[in-house]
């Protein structure tokens, strides 16, 4: 749930169960398979699925299956409306379009929500790398800062480095070295004006949504666009 892992404290509290946690390396093999049609951040990805403890012959085989499944497998973008008004958009390969598409929607449908055609919700976001710092690093030097600038950051969000695509593993080595913790990097879409929502049960929603849809074997990633803001 690329983009949202800030929030699942708040999903916890609400006693709503993660059925992706009991499986870490289906995370880590979505971050390879983005990274590997992308072209770009294969490295931290791999590096990431190794911290996890990926056994490196799982790895090997899932880049073999990438790369002997591309003529039978197409890539997909659906993109629409979650509860509360929430843009999101569903990256997908398949070897089935229709099937996939008749599966998105009933999530839709169960979650009063809604696809949308094309680039209805697309031009809302933006393609970044995303490294996310231990909770501790709330704060980062002005220093630091301008020094991340240097090898690619865009924005500081708390303890999220908003990097461009191209740099993000080197502003991943750069942040090793000045001996941050890094809880995790990849490339999301990021909105650039998300719905802010009003309760915590409104992101229990969302994120229940976004679970049952990277559930679909199907589904690579989903981006939703939103924050909260407890007053």
């Amino acid at each position: 749930m690329s983009g949202h892992s800030k929030w699942s404290n708040i999903k916890n509290r609400k006693g709503a169960q993660d059925k992706k946690r009991s499986a870490v390396f289906t995370r880590a093999s979505k971050n390879i398979l983005t990274a590997l049609r992308d072209g770009v951040g294969v490295k931290a990805a791999i590096d990431k699925a190794k911290e996890v403890n990926m056994p490196k012959e799982n790895i090997d085989r899932l880049i073999a299956k990438f790369e002997g499944g591309k003529a039978n497998l197409i890539a997909v973008t659906l993109e629409g409306y979650g509860p509360f008004g929430v843009p999101m958009v569903i990256e997908i390969e398949t070897d089935n379009k229709n099937r996939i598409l008749g599966e998105i929607k009933l999530i839709f449908r169960n979650y009063n929500g809604n696809l949308g055609e094309s680039n209805s919700v697309m031009f809302q976001f933006k393609r970044v790398g995303e490294i996310e710092l231990d909770s501790a690093e709330q704060n980062i030097s002005e220093e630091k800062q301008l020094e991340l600038i240097d090898v690619g950051a865009v924005d500081f969000d708390g303890n999220i480095v908003l990097v461009k695509p191209s740099n993000l593993n080197e502003a991943v080595k750069k942040i090793e070295e000045m001996e941050l913790k890094i809880v995790d990097s990849e490339l999301v879409l990021r909105a650039d004006n998300p719905t802010v929502l009003n309760s915590e049960e409104e992101v229990a929603k969302i994120m229940d949504m976004i679970d049952e849809l990277e559930e679909n074997d199907d589904v690579i990633n989903v981006f939703a666009g939103f924050d909260y803001k407890k007053v």
